[in-house]
Formats: C-alpha cells, sequence, structure tokens
C-alpha cells in the first residue's frame, strides 16, 4: 500500500520592503568671508592664504590711514600683496 506523503511547502518568510536611500543632493557650501574693513591683523594673518603678521599688520595699517576698504582689489595698493596673492585669498574676502 501506499502511503500518502503530504509535503507542505512554504513561502519565504515576509520580509519589511526595502526603501531605497533618498538620493544625495549636492550643496554648495557658503564660506564665512572675512571682511577687510572690521578683521584685526591677527585674525587676517590666521585666516588668509600667505599673510603672515607683517602683511597682516600692513592691510590694518592702510585701512586706519585711507578709511574703510571700498573693494577687495584695493589689497593691491598694499607693498607685498600682489594679484596671486590676492586671486588665492579672493573667495575668502568681503568689504561690506
Amino acid at each position: 500500500m501506499f502511503t500518502s506523503i503530504s509535503f507542505s511547502l512554504s513561502a519565504a518568510p515576509a520580509t519589511t520592503p526595502v526603501t531605497p536611500p533618498a538620493p544625495v543632493v549636492a550643496t554648495q557650501q557658503t564660506i564665512p568671508q572675512l571682511n577687510l574693513n572690521t578683521a584685526d591683523a591677527l585674525t587676517l594673518q590666521s585666516t588668509l592664504s600667505g599673510i603672515g603678521k607683517t602683511k597682516a599688520e600692513a592691510i590694518v595699517a592702510y585701512r586706519e590711514e585711507h578709511g574703510a576698504f571700498a573693494s577687495v582689489d584695493e589689497l593691491l595698493e598694499i607693498k607685498g600683496i600682489g594679484n596671486a596673492l590676492l586671486d588665492r585669498n579672493r573667495d575668502k574676502l568681503t568689504v561690506n
């Protein structure tokens, strides 16, 4: 005689649906700018590339003698600051 064997197949256990990660949206970071008309020599020296103590003090002295900077390009009037140095730091500076 034949015996009936019954196999029960079960489905795979239920799983939580996988939610794809949210897309990464590139955002432009805002770089805080240094105000040439209010920054002291120590801040200028520590924040700007290629600006040491002497040039930082010269920037402050120029501002005290000539008044507030009207534009960042006025830095070119200071001895020792040329186009390359200004261009390296331009994005870090403002004259608000």
